[in-house]
């Protein structure tokens, strides 16, 4: 009989139970030393390494903006400052229902409702710990108001900040410009390293042109952060300690400017209700006095953010309160260069001091019907080239243009800076046209329409025509006369000055190619003719000159908007107001040792004597220091 084998061998699994025992403990042991082994290394041996990458890790480098430049006229007065503001910020991380957050907020008037869309994608496309500005400066009463409010809208909160502030509104707001939020360009276009945490750039006037200069450098600040990157206190002082120091911004510069601010303000106030430029200077030395454009706008608006609403009512105004006419405006100089066309033509014996022109109103080309009027229907009579000034007769000027011809016009007249851009210390300034035959074929492809004709030759002799100046380039020339030929190139920026060591940089005058007239004679009767314009018995505004303390000289002009048939007769009061012809008038003071010179455009002002010609004496009486004499 077959023995059977037992069903479990238990000294057989007791065997093999040991043997994987034995095998896993000593798996475990050498795992166990392994790691050990590595924790040894990361703690003691590479403890430095990685202590200093922790840290790194808990730090974050932060930039800090630099505190922009102050801006003051030319007696230190500020004319553009920082200011500390309370911006209303919102923290997306923090917020359940930005939407209803952003709704709630506009209800409170708050925010604009324009905008919350615009605030709803930015709140989505940033980091969700970094707020999002909703607006950039609150006013009191909306402080208060969100105060009462502050426990409904978890995340939101007001937060200090430095804004850019224009004290005197809109009086500055072309010359000085003002600065707004950064944008795609500008950030492509702008230094990333300066820039870092700035909001705001210069975009008009001197904050733009002098950008570098008063923007200053960016620093930076260390900050501990936790594992998603926000700022939390420091839990140790010794973890401060061991940080980079921290680099401070640097301030922008200062600038002093030759602007005037009770010049400024006469020049404004005067041209108040109109569109129109005044541009005063200091013919010795190319200060610019006065830099006026209206109408105007608040730079402040830009500086702390506006309404897409306000925005589009500012782009849209048909009077164009964005539009900078002093530099971008060009106009038909009308008579305002018949002193400059006189020189030319007693220089290249065109006339002389005896002609005599007998005016009767109109003057006509030889063999053709046209009439080309002058101002006065019924005409001056005998008029020589003194009277031709200070009358402002068209008729002998156009007789004038004859033998003159129109090369010469161009010559001398861009002489004395028109047709070109003047240089002055701005961005974007726009140069004029003084034609010429070589202009006319630069400038037009039909062959018919490259020729020129001799009536174009009789127009311009009136600054008619294709010819086009800015208020400034007007100024610039006036001050050619003033000086009898001595030119600078204007400029607003008089000094530069360290914010830190107070050291100044000054702007020292530039001249330019200046104005030969050989017979120094010449100048003398031109500027005679000039002054009794102003305070001559016959003078075109006599009515503004008489009576005056001081000796000055000036010349008016009307440059027509729209084309009128020959024999139609028309009153200007009639006509709707943009119709109407636009007013200028160049003047200078005082007489025999000039100071300021002043040039003044009003669109659709009808008459340069009559509109024009009061705005400049109000700015001329104002920095001769008769003002208060005038009532102004």
């Amino acid at each position: 009989m077959r023995l059977l084998s037992p069903i479990k061998d238990h000294h057989l699994e007791r065997r093999l139970f040991i043997g994987r025992a034995i095998f896993c403990a000593v798996l475990s042991v050498l795992l166990l030393s392994l790691v050990i082994a590595r924790l040894v290394q990361l703690q003691v041996f590479d403890h430095e390494l990685f202590a200093e990458k922790s840290q790194g890790n808990r730090v974050r480098i932060e930039a800090v903006a630099p505190i922009r430049g102050l801006v003051f006229d030319r007696k230190g007065r500020v004319i553009a400052e920082n200011l500390p503001a309370y911006q209303l910020e919102l923290i997306p991380e923090q917020v359940d229902d930005i939407d209803d957050t952003l709704q709630r907020l506009a209800a409170l008037n708050l925010i604009e409702s324009d905008d919350i869309e615009r605030f709803k994608e930015l709140s989505r496309t940033g980091q969700q710990f970094k707020p999002v500005t909703l607006k950039f400066r609150l006013s009191d009463a909306e402080i208060a108001n969100f105060a009462i409010q502050r426990p409904r809208f978890p995340g939101v909160d007001f937060q200090p900040r430095l804004v850019r502030h224009y004290p005197h509104g809109q009086l500055f707001s072309h010359a000085v410009g003002y600065v707004g939020a950064l944008n795609t360009a500008d950030v492509q276009r702008l230094d990333s390293g300066r820039y870092a945490g700035t909001s705001h750039t210069g975009k008009t006037g001197v904050e733009a042109s002098k950008e570098d200069n008063l923007h200053g450098d960016a620093g930076f600040r260390h900050l501990i952060t936790n594992a998603r990157g926000r700022q939390v206190p420091a839990d140790s002082s010794e973890l401060l300690e061991s940080l980079p120091i921290d680099e401070n911004a640097s301030p922008g510069a200062n600038i002093y400017l030759s602007l005037d601010l009770d010049v400024q303000k006469a020049a404004f106030d005067a041209l108040a209700g109109r569109r129109g430029a005044v541009v005063a200077l200091d013919p010795t030395n190319g200060e610019i006095l006065a830099l006026v454009s209206a109408p105007s706008f608040d730079p402040n608006l830009f500086a702390v953010g506006m309404s897409n609403a306000q925005y589009g009512e500012l782009r849209n105004n048909p009077d164009r309160p964005l539009f900078n006419r002093a530099v971008l405006g060009t106009y038909p100089p009308g008579s305002t260069i018949k002193p400059m066309l006189s020189l030319a033509a007693l220089e290249t014996g065109a006339t002389n001091l005896t002609r005599k022109t007998i005016c009767r109103g109109y003057f006509q080309l030889e063999g053709n019907e046209h009439r080309y009027r002058d101002w006065k229907p019924e005409g001056h009579g005998p008029v020589d080239l003194h009277d031709a000034i200070a009358q402002s007769c068209d008729v002998y000027f156009y007789e004038l243009s004859g033998d003159l011809g129109i090369d010469n016009m161009h010559e001398y007249l861009t002489r004395f800076g028109l047709g070109s851009a003047t240089g002055i210390d701005l961005i974007g300034e726009r140069g004029g046209i003084v034609p010429s035959r070589e202009w006319k074929r630069n400038n037009f492809s039909d062959r018919d329409n490259q020729r020129w004709y001799n009536g174009e030759t009789v127009i311009a002799s009136i600054g008619q025509g294709f010819m086009l100046a800015t208020p400034l380039q007007l100024a610039v020339a006036t001050g050619a006369l003033a000086t009898r030929g001595e030119r600078f190139q204007p400029h607003m920026v008089a000094a530069v000055e360290d914010a830190i060591t107070g050291a100044r940089s000054i702007t020292q005058p530039k001249s330019i190619a200046n104005v030969d007239i050989r017979n120094e004679f010449y100048w003398q009767y031109v500027l005679e003719a000039m002054h009794d314009v102003m305070q001559g018995p016959r003078g075109t505004a006599r009515a503004v000159g008489m009576g005056a303390p001081y000796e000055m000289a000036g010349k008016s002009g009307t440059a027509q908007v729209i084309s009128i048939a020959q024999d139609d007769e028309y009153d200007e009061d009639e006509l709707e107001e943009r119709l109407r012809d636009h007013a200028l008038f160049i003047s200078f003071a005082p007489l025999d040792d000039p100071k300021i010179v002043v040039a003044v455009i009003v669109e659709n002002g009808s008459s340069g004597s009559g509109v024009a010609a009061p705005i400049a004496k109000a700015v001329m009486d104002q920095y001769l220091g008769f003002g208060d004499a005038t009532g102004q």
